[in-house]
């Protein structure tokens, strides 16, 4: 298979790879880099396991491809916490809200609320909604809510970002016309990113069972 080179920074580790064009940007971080706390649950964008930031914006990394994240700045679950420190802010809260218990989803989950915590306004109804694309079966999320409002409330107001729209643009690594494809549909890149509160794991879901009527039907 052909490969191409990639620098992707890692939690702020830069490193260039040469890797197969169709590698997943989940396989990557997981193979290549060591980075495994980034799990792999559906592997078609739905379950939000795999939930890393590109950039600052969350996206489904089973859904991307590792060479479309050349350039880019790419977080995971391990760079929550600061030098030194076992755990992280948001992690911390996560514990002592009881946020988690098998903990399979956790790591999607927390880089998933990373991204929330840069919001300038957050009640109960966005943090659902933004997580609403992250499946949880163990908690029933308002540990989950909790500890984010817990955080957020702490959030420097300097380190938030000023309000936004939710129906921004995405990021233009993931509709600039310039990108290729890397072997496969420009749309699977539009696929991987959900913005804030979009709820795009729900809508990933009736893709695919729309999908498979249609195969069904041919």
């Amino acid at each position: 298979m052909t490969g191409v080179d990639v620098a992707v920074s890692v939690n702020g580790e830069l490193r260039r790879d040469r890797v197969p064009a169709r590698l997943t940007l989940a396989d990557y971080l997981r193979e290549v880099r060591g980075r495994t706390g980034t799990h792999l649950g559906c592997e078609q964008g739905v379950c939000g396991a795999c939930t890393v930031l590109v950039d600052g914006a969350s996206v489904r990394s089973c859904l991307m491809f590792a060479a479309q994240a050349d350039g880019s700045e790419v977080s995971t679950v391990e760079g929550l916490a600061a030098d030194g420190e076992p755990l992280g802010r948001l992690q911390r809260a996560f514990a002592d809200r009881d946020a988690l218990q098998c903990g399979f989803c956790t790591p999607g989950l927390l880089m998933a609320c990373r991204e929330l915590l840069a919001e300038p306004v957050l009640d109960d109804t966005a943090v659902r909604e933004a997580v609403s694309g992250n499946l949880c079966r163990c908690t029933g999320y308002d540990g989950i809510v909790t500890a984010v409002l817990d955080v957020h409330a702490e959030t420097p107001a300097v380190v938030k970002r000023p309000a936004w729209s939710v129906g921004e643009a995405p990021p233009s690594w993931a509709v600039e016309p310039s990108a290729p494809p890397v072997g496969g549909r420009r749309d699977l890149v539009r696929r991987a990113w959900r913005p804030v509160a979009a709820g795009a794991g729900v809508v990933l879901a009736v893709w695919l069972v729309r999908r498979v009527l249609v195969r069904r039907r041919r």
